[in-house]
């Protein structure tokens, strides 16, 4: 696919993906992500060809124009739309897929000093919620969710929706991802806690109904 349809479909992301959107006036004012991605593209193009020194002089310039620090060597792919832009950060063997949805505050990040693959891959579909870390050589599978201020250390699934710190998966994938639909998985383990302290000292009849419960909690997680 030549590089104008893949502007052209970058361009697009705003208004089928935010409903804030009016018109081409912010687009142009409004969206720093989209020219930060389509920067890339003739960045990332430079790097391919072996014009590395070029290519960070322009990912620095498209940094302070944007607020997004996207390395010319990290994969990008078709329709990606960072929402909001200010502080993400993308690292330079980062791979994200198609279709992908970023918010702000995001960091794709290694966790390695080893010159290799060290930093994460996002498949197709992914979206990734404000301030989300993602961290080192992982794959988060297509079509996944990454609930906002997570901190990913591990692989997720294809169709799961990972929360916490460090993030786990819960049961169900919220589309579109709904923050206040997510399990507070923190919240559900006092609550057994504080229940199953409750039934130690009250020695009483409540033991089927806290082991329902503790199954309900296990259940909305996985390791």
């Amino acid at each position: 696919m030549g590089i104008l349809k893949t502007i052209i479909e970058d361009l697009s992301q705003p208004k089928s993906q935010d409903p804030a959107y009016r018109s081409c006036v912010d687009l142009i004012f409004n969206y720093p992500g989209v020219w930060a991605v389509i920067n890339h593209r003739f960045i990332h193009a430079l790097w391919v060809k072996k014009w590395h020194k070029l290519a960070r002089i322009l990912a620095g310039i498209s940094n302070f124009l944007t607020r997004v620090d996207l390395h010319p060597a990290a994969v990008v792919g078709r329709r990606v739309f960072i929402d909001h832009a200010t502080g993400v950060v993308i690292g330079e063997t980062a791979v994200i897929g198609d279709d992908c949805l970023i918010y702000q505050g995001v960091t794709l990040g290694g966790v390695s000093l080893d010159k290799g693959k060290r930093h994460p891959t996002l498949e197709d579909g992914v979206v990734v919620g404000a301030g989300a870390k993602i961290l080192g050589n992982i794959t988060i599978g297509k079509g996944s969710k990454i609930g906002a201020n997570s901190v990913v250390v591990k692989d997720v699934p294809p169709n799961s929706t990972a929360v916490g710190i460090p993030a786990k998966c819960v049961s169900g994938n919220t589309r579109p991802l709904e923050h206040n639909k997510l399990p507070d998985i923190t919240k559900e383990l006092l609550i057994y806690l504080i229940k199953r302290v409750e039934n130690l000292e009250s020695c009483g009849d409540s033991k089927i109904v806290l082991d329902k419960k503790y199954q309900e909690y296990i259940k909305s997680i996985k390791e």
